[in-house]
C-alpha cells in the first residue's frame, strides 16, 4: 500500500517545469504570409530597437492584410497624439486586460507600464488589482470606466461618462478611453482564443 506520507515528500521534491522552452507565438499552425514591404519593414525596426518582434505581429502574420489592419488600429490607438499620455493608455490596456485574465497583454503591457513610469510597482499594481495602488483622481476616475466597459457595459450610461469630465477629460478624452477599452477587450479574447504567448524579453523588462 503507498504510503501518503513518503508520496507527499517525492511530489514535494518534483520541480516545476521551466515556461520559457516554447518559442511559438500562439497554438495555430498557420504559415507565414508573404508580408508587404511596409510590414518587412516594420518588423526590421522592431528587431532594430527592442531586439524582437513582438509575438502579437507573428501571430497576425498569417495574414498580411490583418496584420496591416491591426498594426495600423494598434498605432493609432497607442502611440499618435490624443489628450492621453502614453503611459495613460497602457495603463487601461494593463486594467482591461487584468480582468479578462489575458496572459499575453498583461504581461506585455505590463512591462511597457514599467518602462514608461519607471515604477515596477504600479506596474504590479495594474495587473493585480489597480483599485489598491494610490492613484490620482484622473487616473483612478479612468480606469473605473475602463473596467466598468469591460465588466458591465450595458450599464455604461450618461453618469459615468459625467465622472470622467469631473476628473479633467474632455469628450475627445472618453472617447479615446473606450477605444482603447475597447481594443485591449478584443484583443484579449483573440489572445486567449488562439493562446498567445509573450516574448520572454518582456518578463524581464523593467524590472
Amino acid at each position: 500500500m503507498n504510503n501518503p506520507v513518503t508520496r507527499k515528500r517525492d511530489d514535494a521534491d518534483l520541480a516545476p517545469r521551466r515556461q520559457d522552452a516554447d518559442d511559438r507565438a500562439m497554438a495555430l499552425d498557420l504559415p507565414p504570409a508573404d508580408l508587404s514591404e511596409a510590414m518587412r519593414a516594420s518588423f526590421a525596426k522592431c528587431d532594430e530597437k527592442i531586439g524582437f518582434v513582438p509575438n502579437v505581429l507573428r501571430a497576425y502574420a498569417h495574414d498580411n492584410a490583418k496584420l496591416e489592419a491591426f498594426a495600423a488600429f494598434y498605432n493609432d490607438l497607442m502611440l499618435a497624439p490624443s489628450g492621453l499620455s502614453k503611459l495613460e493608455r497602457e495603463m487601461i490596456a494593463v486594467a482591461v486586460s487584468s480582468q479578462n485574465r489575458c496572459y499575453y497583454c498583461l504581461t506585455a503591457h505590463g512591462a511597457a507600464v514599467r518602462r514608461l513610469s519607471g515604477d515596477p510597482v504600479l506596474g504590479e499594481l495594474m495587473a493585480m488589482n489597480y483599485r489598491a495602488a494610490d492613484l490620482e483622481p484622473r487616473h483612478r476616475a479612468m480606469l473605473d470606466f475602463a473596467v466598468a466597459l469591460t465588466e458591465t457595459p450595458w450599464l455604461v450610461e450618461e453618469a459615468d461618462r459625467e465622472e470622467l469630465r469631473e476628473a479633467g477629460f474632455s469628450e475627445r478624452d472618453i472617447w479615446d478611453i473606450a477605444a482603447v477599452a475597447s481594443f485591449f477587450n478584443m484583443s484579449n479574447r483573440m489572445a486567449s482564443a488562439v493562446d498567445m504567448r509573450p516574448n520572454r524579453a518582456y518578463h524581464d523588462e523593467a524590472r
